[in-house]
């Protein structure tokens, strides 16, 4: 009988083998995806009391555009009220922020390049900061550059990303940057270095003053001829990476002169 029970025994053990293995792998998966689950709901759960925290702790911004306007007659600036024109808009966005129509008003993944860069104390500009970060910087805070302003513009980004459409963001935006040498606003850039209006602008023009806006003094065409020349050939490049331009057409356009008034 011991006999027989050997002999049985190891086909048994041979037959269930791969039963019990499907099995293991089965619990496996059901733990992996309620492990999975498990992060996700915590995701959630801070983000949800992140954004209850900010909307605490964070002004309304539903008064951007009165604000844009004080700030607009206290430097004598004449708004800018018709729709951006598009090639403005192209240049500024594929050089400033090219998830700007989708995103929700930041950049997730440069938020969290920001914390990490202000937890571990790196340099340099880690935030990745999104046009509605950069208004918000120029509106309520002062242009100040401190952690705890930084976190308010994140705040007030997604606020004015909910409070109003991307076109009057653009339009208050353009309304509000410094282009250098004296010139806020747009319209007084476009006829301050071009003698034109700002539907007139051309692309070359148009790259000229999308690119002023990261650093209007250091760029300053009338200043600083080839770095202004050396910043519109990224522009270019970068119109050309979103599609608006084709690499041939930039690279014509990069060779041109800057064509000030």
């Amino acid at each position: 009988m011991s006999t027989v029970r050997a002999d049985v025994a190891p086909g048994r053990r041979n037959a269930a083998s791969p039963l019990a293995e499907r099995r293991r792998r089965a619990r496996r998966r059901r733990r992996g995806t309620r492990a999975i689950a498990g992060l996700v709901l915590c995701v959630v759960v801070i983000a949800a009391l992140a954004w209850a925290g900010l909307e605490l702790v964070v002004p309304s911004a539903a008064d951007a555009e009165a604000r844009t306007a004080q700030l607009a007659a206290s430097r004598g600036v004449v708004q800018f009220s018709d729709p951006t024109p598009p090639k403005v808009a192209d240049a500024l966005i594929a050089t400033e922020d090219a998830q700007f129509r989708t995103n929700i008003g930041i950049d997730p993944a440069g938020v969290l390049r920001w914390a990490r860069g202000t937890v571990t104390g790196a340099s340099g500009d880690t935030g990745g900061a999104t046009i509605e970060q950069q208004l918000a910087k120029m509106l309520y805070t002062g242009g100040r550059r401190q952690p705890v302003d930084q976190l308010e513009q994140v705040g007030l980004a997604l606020k004015l990303d909910t409070d109003f459409s991307k076109a009057q963001i653009l339009r208050m935006y353009l309304d509000t940057a410094y282009f250098g040498h004296g010139y806020y606003g747009l319209a007084a850039a476009s006829e301050g270095y071009f003698g034109t209006s700002p539907e007139h602008l051309d692309w070359q023009q148009a790259a000229l003053l999308a690119g002023l806006v990261q650093a209007p003094s250091a760029y300053d065409p009338t200043a600083h001829p080839a770095l202004a020349l050396s910043r519109r050939a990224h522009v270019l490049s970068r119109l050309a990476a979103t599609g608006s331009l084709t690499p041939e057409q930039a690279s014509r356009l990069a060779a041109t002169p800057l064509g000030l008034r």
